[in-house]
């Protein structure tokens, strides 16, 4: 796996499990949702990702498109 899948895996599973939590425990729970969202959209355009650099310093190896 790369970082890439990585990343989209992670967030699609806490955004599920936001959702999940919002509607069945607590509707506080949204606000991740919307802290997930607001985090890949900045992502999408400044490069910076926490989980992508977590992941690098792990040794889970970069896709093609994002290496070098």
């Amino acid at each position: 796996m790369t970082t890439e899948r990585l990343i989209r895996i992670f967030a699609g599973a806490f955004v599920l499990a936001s959702l999940a939590l919002g509607i069945w425990v607590n509707q506080n729970f949204f606000w991740f949702t919307a802290f997930v969202g607001a985090n890949l959209l900045q992502s999408g355009f400044t490069g910076f990702c926490p989980l992508g650099m977590i992941l690098k310093k792990l040794g889970v190896k970069e896709s093609c498109a994002t290496a070098g």
